[in-house]
């Protein structure tokens, strides 16, 4: 393990996890438009999500003066989290499958059949299971290494993340930390 490999994994919990995942080189002329997605329906879907977290202090605080009201919001949130599952389920055909990932909130480890220069600039698209939460990232290629079975192991770190792409990172990654501890204990603890 490098001395940068070390350091990463101190800074960040990382998880095994498993995402549908597409990534491309990340074009000059692209990254100036800051549209690094290149698909209208995966940006929609990623505002989605990142809108979600910008309103939530908003909703705590309007469930602390009236709690109709924050129940109606509520409903209408799930509601849109519902369209945004099915928009997710569609873009799903369209990127590759499911793939077992390595995630922290710095960077993404996965294999790859391709090889990819290290040092690099990748647009990234994740969809992030089971919520089926879309995420566009820029990220930059810090190793590539053959794999003895073939392939590549392909590290990313990620780049220019906004807070609120980190926090929702951060939240899929503390989720599926809170899943997997309770699987272990309904594993470990048979009635």
């Amino acid at each position: 393990m490098s001395m940068r490999e070390d350091q990463e994994r101190r800074e960040y919990y990382r998880i095994a996890d498993t995402m549908a995942l597409e990534f491309a080189p990340l074009d000059e002329a692209v990254e100036a438009e800051g549209d690094t997605c290149g698909s209208p329906l995966f940006n929609l879907l990623a505002d989605l999500h990142l809108a979600e977290y910008e309103a939530q202090h908003l909703l705590r605080n309007i469930g602390e003066r009236d709690r109709t009201l924050a129940n109606y919001l509520k409903t209408l949130n799930r509601r849109i989290d519902l369209l945004g599952q099915a928009l997710a389920q569609t873009l799903l055909r369209d990127i590759s499958a499911p793939r077992s990932v390595n995630i922290s909130e710095g960077g993404i480890s996965f294999q790859d059949p391709q090889a990819v220069a290290e040092g690099s600039l990748l647009a990234l698209r994740l969809v992030l299971l089971p919520q089926a939460m879309g995420l566009c990232l820029r990220g930059r290629v810090v190793h590539c290494s053959p794999r003895d079975q073939g392939g590549y192991e392909i590290g990313i770190e990620f780049e220019a993340l906004s807070d609120a792409q980190r926090q929702l990172l951060a939240r899929h990654i503390l989720q599926r930390q809170a899943q997997e501890r309770r699987l272990a204990r309904e594993n470990a603890d048979p009635l």
